[in-house]
Formats: structure tokens, C-alpha cells, sequence
């Protein structure tokens, strides 16, 4: 996606365009709340903590007419424990074209904006792109991933969109979702989840006061997070820091099966078991939690069908 060229083309189509020429229309948006409930229900494992805390934000925030500020929400947490498969759960109950939504705006942060010489570009192609579609659909939503890859200075030109604002420029931004995915803070997590296994706790006893604030602090005193310092956190414009756990063996084998089925096949446990086996796990000798979570297994599991 080329920003400059997008924001033309938003501006000139306007808000009946999608990338199948079929009509979109912004104020035809139907915000499916149970279903929103039941996906995260039956598609989304091991995640108590996101469960919860994506339901109860997502639907008080769209069944909000008059919201104070965009909701903004920043999920973090190991590779292949859900975070950008939850961004996909929440656009799939809000438009009907789903992430293929004109309305839905996905950033890669390491192919959009590849080159630090060239923040300031990218700075103005950010802000222009945000407003012109915003313009369009107060109901917009922004996904930012590897967002611990995202240089300081974009971060921070995105603030004035995340604020309190009644309007910026004519343009009010109450309505519009921002979500930004990052591994940043994910050892923290896991330290945490790992504790509560040695003492003999289930994992839902987990809290999220048990990880938000010392996540937050976490993001934001590390260089490498893409937080650092930045003012979203000292200006307290992120709603929740969402926590996504380590992902245990029942967790790997209940995303095979779901796997399984998607691509087709009549779901084996045998099957699923064998590639679960294969992949790594920490601690290395008690073999609980997944390094790679569930990320692999769309790629994996095919190789172990007869």
C-alpha cells in the first residue's frame, strides 16, 4: 500500500468503495455483539484475560452514540497467541466485508514504513491517511502491527487522532478503533503466567490487575518496545494494555483441530498430537508453554496427514 496514492483514492471513490466494487456504507455498519461473543467463546484459546477485557471494551464502545475518544487498545504478548487473530475477530463482527472492509486499515510497521530517513514522509502520509478516511467513516478502524518496531516520532504524530478532541480540523475521531499488536512486553507475561504455574495456580486466576500496570511500565521504560517514553502512555490515551499468555499443549492441540477442520479434513486428535509433539515448548523438561504458540500450525499440520 502506497499512503500518499491511498489517501486519492479514498477522497476521490468516497464511502461506497471497496476493493470488490461492491457498496459500503458507513452508516449501514451493524456492530454484532453476540457474535462477537461467541467467537471469542469458541475460536480463542487460553485467553481468559483478552476474552473479557476485548468484549465488554468493544461492545461498550460501539454501543456508545457519543463516545469521548476513539478507543484505543494495545494487545501484547509471545508470537502465535492470538493478538492479530482477535483484530480479525473484532472487524469480523463490525463490517460486513470484514478485514476486507474499506473501512478496516491494516499497517505492517516493517513494510509501510521501512525506512527511519524517511519519517517525516511517512509522518504526513500517516496523519493524511488516518483524516482523509476518517472524513469518510467516523467508524473507521486502524490496526498498527509490530508496533515495537514503530519509530517514536510516528507513534507520537498519531497522538492528536487519540486524544479527547470534540474535532481536529473539522474532523472528530470519538468513533474510530485504533489497535496496535507488539510482542513488546511478552517475557513479562510470561514470567508472570510461569509464576503462577510454579506456585500450582491455574492460569485463570490471572488477573489483569495482575499484568496491566506492570505491562504499561514494562513498554514503557524499554527502548525497544516502541513505547518508550512515548506520550500515549503519559498522556494516558491507551485504554487497555491487553496481556496474551503463552499458549499451554491443550491450547496448540485445540488450535489443530480448529486447523483441521478449516482446511477440511475431519479432525484427528492422533494427528494433532503428533505435530503438538514435535514443536518446542518451555520449560524444556516439564514441556508446558508453546514458544511459537499457535502460529505455525496452519503450515505444519498438513505434513502430519496421512
Amino acid at each position: 500500500m502506497i499512503i500518499e496514492a491511498g489517501v486519492a483514492i479514498v477522497v476521490a471513490l468516497g464511502a461506497f468503495w471497496t476493493f470488490s466494487g461492491e457498496k459500503e456504507v458507513c452508516n449501514e455498519i451493524n456492530f454484532n455483539k453476540y457474535g462477537l461473543k461467541n467467537d471469542l467463546e469458541t475460536k480463542l484459546y487460553g485467553q481468559h484475560i483478552a476474552a473479557e477485557v476485548i468484549l465488554k471494551t468493544v461492545t461498550g464502545f460501539m454501543e456508545n452514540k457519543n463516545p469521548k475518544k476513539p478507543l484505543v487498545l494495545s494487545l501484547h504478548g509471545w508470537t502465535g497467541t492470538g493478538k492479530t487473530f482477535v483484530s480479525q475477530l473484532i472487524a469480523e463482527n463490525i463490517y460486513k466485508k470484514k478485514m476486507k472492509s474499506s473501512f478496516v486499515h491494516l499497517f505492517s510497521v516493517t513494510t509501510h514504513f521501512p525506512h527511519k530517513a524517511h519519517i517525516d514522509k511517512y509522518k504526513t502520509q500517516l496523519q493524511e491517511w488516518i483524516r482523509g478516511n476518517v472524513s469518510i467513516c467516523p467508524r473507521s478502524m486502524f490496526i498498527f502491527d509490530e508496533m515495537d518496531k514503530m519509530p517514536l516520532e510516528l507513534i507520537d504524530s498519531i497522538k492528536p487522532y487519540l486524544d479527547f478532541s470534540d474535532n481536529l480540523d473539522g474532523v472528530s475521531y470519538r468513533q474510530a478503533i485504533f489497535i496496535f499488536l507488539s510482542n513488546a512486553g511478552a517475557m513479562m507475561i510470561n514470567d508472570v503466567t510461569m509464576k503462577f504455574w510454579r506456585d500450582g495456580k491455574e492460569r485463570e486466576e490471572i488477573q489483569l490487575k495482575d499484568l496491566e500496570t506492570v505491562l504499561s511500565q514494562s513498554v514503557f521504560n524499554n527502548e525497544d518496545s516502541g513505547f518508550w517514553h512515548t506520550s500515549l502512555i503519559d498522556r494516558h490515551l491507551v485504554d487497555f494494555f491487553v496481556p496474551f499468555l503463552p499458549l499451554e499443549y491443550k491450547h496448540v492441540i485445540q488450535c489443530g483441530l480448529a486447523e483441521m477442520a478449516r482446511q477440511g479434513f475431519t479432525p484427528d486428535n492422533n494427528v494433532v498430537k503428533r505435530m503438538t509433539d514435535d514443536l518446542i515448548f518451555f520449560p524444556e523438561e516439564e514441556r508446558v508453554f508453546s514458544l511459537q504458540g499457535c502460529k505455525l500450525i496452519p503450515n505444519k499440520l498438513r505434513f502430519y496427514i496421512p
